[in-house]
């Protein structure tokens, strides 16, 4: 293993050492505001150093929690550096689910007509690292002038396809969908280009578990919250990108309810991983599996791409955790309450 490599593995490990504990989870759950927790994190956390200037008496909980996106994104960033080899491709890999993750956003004020809202939701430290004009979107209200500031990347060949209906309302789902179905293609393509042996079928084998697991989700919150129909589900899978066959996803496009769907899943390779994710939570399989996945091979793996993105995918995890908190803790939920829906 080269002197880089080695850095890697060791550098990602470390910065895993340094994750919350269950001391510290035990701490912010204690808190009872929002500077409360601000002031935890700030002292005892390796968050400190993104919050070191900034005032608990005036940081609101959106301001909190760009502040912590901006950290987990620069910690990754810096991360990748110490690889060349595979760092263009997780960078880019970051920014499409970012990209993504705000255009989506957007489409979702669009059918709302609430647009105006966008820009107070935008992570601003994330404007350099993407070509999107997110500021000109912020003023946009209709789908063809969107369509217009979009023209220029890569998403514009599949957003092309689509047109409000005639309540004005875009298909989201079935959008979103196809977009995070471009990044994983993109990915894919990456890991078969830039890598080979274990490495190589290591990576191929997260994505395509969580690219499974995320569809599961999908499909099992749209039965559960939105009540859609057989038919409207299928449009937002892709059978072709998925592990799983055909039929399988078919039963569970078609099964009466959520509850059918996780009992088919069950029967499939991913039983295992799913029952550990547990039942109580069957919307979140996608996050509590991709934990499962992550802390093993960050503990066990020897491919310094493989513990590089599993760092990642355990940052998310975390920051996902402290903003359930923070939103708990605002809203006075009882800790335990808040405590069972952390993935840990």
């Amino acid at each position: 293993m080269s002197t880089t490599s080695f850095a890697v593995l060791a550098k990602a490990r470390a910065k895993y050492g340094r994750f919350l504990s269950e001391h510290d989870y035990d701490g912010i759950l204690a808190c009872q505001s929002v500077a409360e927790v601000m002031v935890y994190l700030k002292t005892y956390t390796h968050f400190a150093p993104i919050l070191s200037g900034v005032d608990e008496r005036e940081v609101h909980r959106g301001r909190l929690e760009t502040l912590l996106r901006q950290y987990q994104f620069n910690e990754f960033d810096s991360m990748c550096r110490y690889d060349s080899s595979v760092s263009e491709g997780f960078s880019r890999f970051v920014i499409e689910r970012t990209e993504v993750e705000q255009l989506v956003h957007f489409m979702v004020l669009l059918n709302s007509q609430s647009t105006d809202t966008f820009i107070f939701r935008f992570p601003a430290f994330f404007a350099k690292h993407t070509e999107i004009d997110f500021e000109r979107l912020a003023t946009v209200n209709d789908y063809s002038t969107f369509l217009d500031v979009i023209a220029h990347t890569s998403y514009h060949e599949e957003l092309k396809k689509y047109r409000p209906d005639n309540k004005g309302r875009l298909p989201v789902a079935h959008i979103e969908n196809n977009l995070y179905g471009l990044i994983f293609d993109h990915m894919i393509a990456f890991i078969n280009k830039k890598t080979k042996g274990t490495e190589r079928q290591e990576l191929t084998d997260i994505f395509r578990k969580l690219y499974d697991l995320s569809m599961i989700s999908r499909i099992i919150r749209l039965k559960r919250y939105y009540h859609m129909p057989p038919e409207q589900i299928r449009a937002t899978v892709t059978p072709e990108r998925s592990g799983l066959s055909k039929k399988m996803i078919t039963r569970m496009c078609e099964a009466e309810t959520a509850e059918d769907v996780y009992r088919i899943v069950n029967d499939s390779k991913y039983a295992r991983l799913v029952s550990n994710a547990g039942t109580e939570y069957q919307g979140d399989i996608g996050p509590r599996v991709q934990y499962q996945i992550a802390k093993q091979k960050l503990h066990f793996s020897n491919n310094p791409s493989v513990v590089m993105i599993s760092f990642m995918f355990l940052s998310e995890t975390e920051l996902m955790n402290v903003i359930c908190m923070i939103e708990g803790i605002r809203y006075q939920v009882d800790p335990k309450t808040i405590r069972s829906m952390l993935i840990r």
